[in-house]
């Protein structure tokens, strides 16, 4: 190789001598290896060559540092000057170090004895600047160069040293904040200069570096005074993607932080939709009297509504057009007439009789006739499957038809009557004004079954809805009816109670449900009934009041027997829904818990956990859950208990996962190993859990795995895996799936229990003619509704020993799914709440966070004109300008206004 001395010579001259090395080396090599190692060891030994170029760079900044160290001090500026200018303005690679920096470093130990040499001024802290790029090319972990420097130095424009530099620079900030705090040190200069940085990631579309730097080091709160109208969007919309990924209190302060930023530019809307997200009832009062514009609170209004929150204030009557809409809008009160709107679109008002889901015709030939059997249990599931796929239509050919009114429920016998006249409820779903007159005549029956059933409607049937005069307490609070002599008639009345009010928070219920719960001479059944409702209608509340007198039952010794009830497990949900999505606050409960001694203990507190953390998609609770269905259980007299433990634990997985994509993933490869190598209580919860994870969107993973667990050998694991396909489909009519239930309808025709299920899946799936979701999602997925998760949850604690409760004679159960059953509609509103047709496009919703640009937010869409359904996943947007959305999601009830700027033909 040439000497250094040559090395200034033109590259081609470079590259002749480099040939010839090669060759020489060549001559050597016997065989192809030894001229590959000719040609390393040549690389190894030699300095790199370089053009005449970057020859001439080099010797000019050796000869820049050089300058530096002379004595003659009026030559330090212009040579750092010049230093700086050769970096600013040296262009490269996004992989290369920029070769002024490259050049620089072989001279960076020099310039750092130097710096500890010179006197303080103004040259030392230039000289600092540029050591503090040049620590850059340094990763060694434990000097943080460009940061000490930048600190020594003045803090001149940051900027101008490029992006990499300053991300580099949060990076060291971050890693030095760390261990300050560890240290106890202080650490204003560090946040001093995470200020400076943030507007210049800000400015530079780089808001997600802006955002994680501030949460670093946790002055998050700072961020709305460095947003601007062109940066806030892109901001919140980063800051709320996280807030899965955070911790409690963090996941808090940045909802906060992104509603703060929503509300100062007047996006009402999405400000909204975060106050409700936070369940925080003050802010989301403030919010819907933030705004004058009464068009503007009547969307906010739906979206209160959509969430089941009651903000119903006592008031005169008479009120003003607009206030009356508003209010209308908030107990969803004209939910019923929109989604007829949508039935009479979709043409689907026409109602379905059973036979056309089952459809006996495709079944088997040999064993069609035997499936539709006219026994009792085979026209409860009719009554059950004609309920879901008529639901809220008012109208079917089983129930509300006029001739021989009541021929229907003659053909069921005990609880099944109830069940059957409580279906009425489901059918006549929303339409309160209309409805009450169909169950009336119900109400009068002799037989105490039917009775409780048109308890049950009318319960049902307000799911929902608020309406100032309250029909449902009266009818279902009357002394009458909670005092019955026949429990059926009280437990009916109650669980209306529950269904009606569930998320109102009516303190008014109290003094009903209540003494119910503590009265120890009341059967456990009525009494964890009612601890249920408690726990729907103050769902999420916290409160403390409820939370003590389920406690103290819990610790009482009398009831100590009493509590070994299959019943217990919903006065341990009850408790647990009171803490939904409270995460910490929880703490204070199981601490109470762990002083009970009892085999129920270590279930309720499980179940409180995982409500407590449901939907926050926390790794940390999934983990300590997994090490639950890993204990070995002993046999014992505790051994029903701590089966419990671990179905609740192994739903309490799929209720923690469901609000985060990557976690659901993960949990459903975890479901596959607890059903390989769990006991017999585990493998039951586990179809339930994977129905749990996606309700009314049925993957085909999912289905799939569940298709062979209806057919497992234990019939339990069948059964659950049978409703969980049902749920899984839920509202989505999905043909694969119907065929599946077609061929399991054949398959288990000589069993009553296993073939009552796949009826109701059946039902289930067309539910609402593949209008109705049970997804509890809503709003682009962004909020969860506490409501519909917890409804979903009550069923699936009774399906864990389904065979005790839902395929006996505790159907009546399922409707507990009705809290979750909404429309997947969008319907276009003008000013007056008048039904607007406009076109839409319908796609699958993109993820756009942190994208540059203006990227699209949906991909593969059709043009449709509204209203329309839209599928799990799905989202819509204005194919014009012609309107604007109140709205910031187009879902649900969607208020347009007319754009002032549109003109027709542009």
């Amino acid at each position: 190789m040439a000497p250094s001395s040559d090395q200034s010579k033109a590259t081609d001259k470079g590259k002749g001598k480099a040939a010839d090395g090669q060759a020489e080396e060549n001559k050597k090599g016997k065989d192809g290896q030894a001229q590959v190692n000719g040609k390393d060891d040549d690389k190894i030994d030699s300095p790199e060559e370089l053009s005449e170029e970057d020859q001439q760079l080099k010797n000019e900044l050796d000869m820049l540092v050089e300058r530096l160290s002379e004595s003659d001090a009026s030559l330090y500026k212009p040579a750092l000057e010049a230093m700086k200018t050769s970096i600013k303005t040296s262009t490269s690679s996004m992989t290369a170090v920029p070769k002024p920096l490259k050049f620089l470093r072989p001279h960076y130990e020099p310039m750092m004895k130097l710096y500890e040499d010179w006197p303080e001024g103004d040259d030392k802290a230039s000289l600092a600047d540029v050591l503090s790029v040049i620590g850059m090319t340094f990763s060694d972990e434990d000097r943080q160069d460009t940061l000490k420097y930048r600190l020594l130095s003045s803090t001149e424009d940051i900027g101008s040293w490029g992006h990499e530099y300053v991300r580099h620079l949060a990076l060291e900030i971050g890693e030095v904040y760390g261990k300050r705090v560890t240290a106890d040190e202080p650490v204003k200069d560090l946040i001093d200069l995470a200020m400076i940085l943030v507007p210049l990631f800000l400015k530079s579309n780089a808001e997600a570096d802006a955002v994680d730097l501030m949460s670093e080091l946790e002055i998050i709160e700072e961020l709305p005074k460095f947003v601007d109208e062109n940066t806030y969007s892109r901001v919140c919309l980063y800051l709320v993607s996280m807030v899965n990924l955070l911790t409690y209190p963090d996941n808090e302060q940045f909802l906060r932080t992104a509603h703060d930023i929503y509300q100062s530019y007047n996006q009402h809307a999405q400000a909204m939709v975060i106050a409700i997200r936070l369940n925080d009832f003050d802010l989301i009062t403030a919010d819907l009297e933030s705004t004058s514009d009464p068009t503007l609170k009547k969307q906010l209004a739906f979206l209160i509504g959509r969430q089941k929150i009651c903000l119903l204030a006592d008031r005169e009557d008479g009120l003003e057009k607009d206030t009356q809409e508003i209010e209308e809008a908030l107990g969803n009160i004209k939910l019923s007439e929109y989604f007829k709107i949508l039935g009479k679109e979709l043409n689907v008002l026409e109602p379905k009789t059973t036979e056309d889901i089952y459809k006996s015709h495709l079944e088997s030939s040999r064993v069609a006739g035997m499936t539709n059997l006219d026994s009792a249990r085979h026209n409860l599931a009719a009554a059950f499957v004609n309920a879901f796929v008529n639901a809220g239509f008012g109208n079917d050919k089983m129930m509300l038809v006029e001739q021989d009114k009541e021929s229907w429920v003659w053909k069921t016998k005990d609880e099944g009557m109830m069940s059957t006249v409580a279906s009425l409820g489901t059918l006549l779903m929303w339409d309160v004004e209309n409805g009450l007159d169909k169950i009336d005549k119900y109400t009068y029956a002799e037989e105490p079954q039917i009775q409780a059933g048109a308890m049950l409607a009318i319960g049902i049937m307000n799911s929902g809805v608020r309406i100032d005069s309250d029909p449902a307490l009266a009818l279902l609070g009357d002394s009458d009816k909670l005092e019955h002599k026949n429990p059926l008639v009280r437990t009916a009345s109650i669980m209306g109670l529950g269904l009606s009010y569930a998320g109102s928070q009516k303190d008014d219920l109290l003094e009903f449900l209540l003494p119910i719960v503590t009265n120890s001479s009341q059967d456990m059944q009525i009494s964890a009934m009612a601890a249920l409702s408690c726990g729907l209608i103050f769902v999420g509340s916290g409160n403390p009041e409820i939370s003590e007198a389920f406690v103290t039952l819990l610790m009482d010794e009398d009831r100590k027997t009493q509590l070994t009830d299959k019943w217990t497990r919903f006065l341990a949900l009850g408790l647990g829904l009171l803490f939904f999505g409270r995460q910490e606050e929880v703490d204070v409960v199981l601490e109470a818990l762990k002083a009970v001694d009892h085999p129920m203990a270590r279930p309720s507190s499980v179940l409180a956990q995982i409500c407590a953390w449901a939907g926050t998609g926390a790794v940390l609770k999934i983990q300590e859950l997994l090490h639950i269905c890993n204990e070995h259980i002993e046999d014992s007299e505790e051994k029903k208990g701590d089966e419990l433990l671990q179905a609740y634990a192994v739903l309490g997985i799929a209720l923690v996962a469901m609000g985060e994509d990557v976690g659901q993933e993960m949990v459903l490869r975890h479901f596959g190993h607890l059903m390989h190598y769990g006991e017999a209580n585990i493998r039951r919860a586990v179809p339930l859990a994977m129905g749990l994870i996606s309700p009314s969107n049925p993957q085909m993973k999912v289905y799939d795995t569940l298709s062979r667990y209806s057919h497992d050998n234990d019939n339990d694991v069948a059964i659950n895996a049978i409703f969980a396909m049902g749920l899984l489909g839920a509202g989505t009519n999905n043909a694969r799936l119907a065929q599946l239930l077609r061929q399991l309808a054949s398959y288990y025709h000589r069993d009553q229990e296993s073939l009552f299920m796949v009826r109701i899946a059946q039902g289930l799936l067309h539910m609402g003619k593949g209008t109705l979701s049970l997804n509890p999602f809503h709003t682009d997925r962004q909020i969860l509704s506490r409501v519909s998760t917890a409804g979903l949850l009550a069923v699936l604690v009774a399906m864990i020993d389904a065979k005790q409760f839902i395929t006996s004679s505790s159907h009546y159960l399922l409707y507990f799914l009705v809290t979750a059953m909404h429309p997947r509609f969008l319907v276009t509103l003008d000013e007056d709440l008048k039904p607007l047709t406009v076109n839409v496009r319908v796609g699958q919703a993109v993820d756009v966070v942190g994208q540059a640009g203006r990227p699209k937010t949906i991909t593969g869409w059709q043009t449709q004109s509204t209203p329309v359904l839209l599928a799990y996943g799905e989202r819509a947007e204005l194919e014009d300008e012609e309107y604007i959305s109140l709205s910031s999601t187009l879902e649900g009830l969607v208020i347009l206004r007319k754009n002032p700027d549109w003109e027709d033909g542009k």
